[in-house]
């Protein structure tokens, strides 16, 4: 596939293509009538040959090349699951143009500081899993670097300490760069205000700009409430301290953040078992 893709990609190659998609031509026609040197047009139908797109045989003092269509039906197939999975319904790219269109919105709605102050976002997940269980993913490094990122990236760093007056540091890096060769997606620092095992958990958090400064501050508010299949998580997030730069980083809380959610959902599920031999794993 990538030799036809390499073959095709030349256009005088892709007006012989044409050309005997129409029907099979000798060398010296299929120069004429694509305004070429008979010895250029032979190199370049060697090459489609080579590919296996096209195919000859001598006829007299002629040789007739002709299409294989096969190929370029593979092709076109290859390209058409291609954007099939571009535009998969819930997909990466679906996420992609929502970012776009919420970061467009908040980009025009930032005209000076604190507009975003007073903002909230408001989450609600229904967890298969006791509240002493959940409280664990909210508030264990190991185990809170697992879902805490939105799809596309990767805890790089974190320091979670669950005690009033603890710190909070995210590093974040692209979910592709495992080695860490790239550089930081991002970083967010904040502080612990409440933590009360398996109730409630409060803290503040700012994301922070290229400059080291933060682009707003987050107050977020998570609260347990055990049930009868598990643990119901509601949580709370207001904006203050907005900045003019801050609007790339609003637009993406709600997907970012719900996205985490899920990962976490999708955590709880899993077997108690490999939670437990999870959390005592490092994330840095």
């Amino acid at each position: 596939m990538d030799a036809l893709f390499a073959a095709l990609a030349d256009p005088a190659r892709l007006r012989l293509v044409t050309l005997l998609a129409e029907r099979p031509r000798p060398v010296g026609v299929l120069a004429e009538l694509a305004g070429a040197r008979q010895p250029q047009t032979t190199k370049h139908l060697q090459t489609l040959e080579r590919a296996g797109v096209v195919t000859s045989q001598r006829s007299g003092q002629r040789r007739i090349y002709a299409l294989d269509a096969a190929p370029l039906r593979d092709l076109a197939a290859a390209l058409l699951q291609l954007a099939d999975d571009a535009d998969r319904s819930g997909g990466p790219g679906t996420t992609y143009d929502r970012y776009g269109r919420g970061l467009r919105a908040e980009r025009l709605a930032a005209q000076g500081t604190g507009w975003a102050d007073g903002r909230s976002f408001g989450f609600h997940r229904s967890l298969a899993a006791p509240a002493d269980l959940v409280w664990r993913h909210l508030t264990e490094p190991a185990l809170l670097a697992q879902w805490w990122t939105p799809d596309d990236l990767r805890m790089h760093h974190l320091v979670f300490e669950a005690r009033p007056g603890g710190r909070i540091v995210q590093e974040y890096r692209d979910a592709e760069d495992t080695d860490g060769s790239g550089p930081a997606a991002g970083r967010a620092e904040g502080v612990v205000e409440d933590a009360r095992p398996g109730e409630r958990l409060t803290y503040r958090i700012s994301p922070v700009l290229p400059d080291g400064s933060p682009a707003f501050t987050a107050h977020v508010d998570l609260a347990l409430t055990p049930t009868d299949t598990g643990t119901d998580l509601d949580v709370h997030w207001q904006l203050t301290d907005s900045t003019v730069d801050s609007a790339d980083f609003v637009a993406g809380i709600e997907i970012g953040f719900g996205q985490g959610l899920d990962k976490l959902a999708a955590a709880l599920t899993a077997d108690p078992r490999d939670t437990d031999s999870t959390s005592r794993r490092s994330t840095t």
